[in-house]
Formats: C-alpha cells, sequence, structure tokens
C-alpha cells in the first residue's frame, strides 16, 4: 500500500493524523493517529525480493479509554483487507493510553 493510500484510508477514521509527529504546538487535543513506516517485512522468494511489504504502525492516542473510537480503527483497517496486530499501553507521562496496530502493507 503506498503512502496516499494510506492518507486515504486514514482519512476514513475521521480522526486527526499525522506521519511520525505533529509539528511543535499543533499536536491536536485527543484522540488523534500517529502513523509511520519504519520498515519493511518483504516476501522473498528464488532469492529475490518477490514482494515489497512495508511495515504499517497506526497509533491511536486517546485520553480515556474509548472501544467505540478503536473499533471504528479496526473497522477500516478490516475494510482494507489488512491483517492488523493490536496492543495498547498506558503512557502515564502524557496521560494517555496508545492502542498500537502493526501490519505489513
Amino acid at each position: 500500500m503506498k503512502y496516499d493510500k494510506i492518507v486515504d484510508m486514514l482519512e476514513e477514521t475521521g480522526i486527526p493524523f499525522a506521519y511520525d509527529h505533529f509539528a511543535e504546538g499543533e499536536s491536536p487535543e485527543p484522540p488523534f493517529c500517529i502513523f509511520l513506516i519504519p520498515g519493511s517485512d518483504n516476501f522473498h522468494a528464488d532469492d529475490a525480493v518477490y514482494e515489497k511489504l512495508s511495515t504499517l504502525v497506526i497509533e491511536l492516542y486517546t485520553d480515556k479509554k474509548d472501544p467505540v473510537l478503536e473499533e471504528r480503527v479496526e473497522d477500516v483497517l478490516t475494510k482494507h483487507e489488512l491483517i492488523w496486530n493490536r496492543s495498547e499501553v498506558w503512557i502515564e507521562s502524557e496521560k494517555l493510553y496508545e492502542v498500537r496496530f502493526e501490519m505489513a502493507v
């Protein structure tokens, strides 16, 4: 999935988002998303890259637990036929929940 398609997909969530981070002073109030493409997970065959796959990470930040919003993100990912894994952590220093979705695209 190309960068532009990822942006289009994230727009479907209706949640503000940015790549890697928001510019200083421009971060919206929660909820918001950050997405990253930190590496690749290519499929190899016959000593060559058979299919290029990027690792996509989407991080949803909320100041309170919001299962409905989390499900909205999950529904968009499922609609686009992505296979994702989810994890969650409370960031004490920021007073935010981070729900992380990781997948190959």
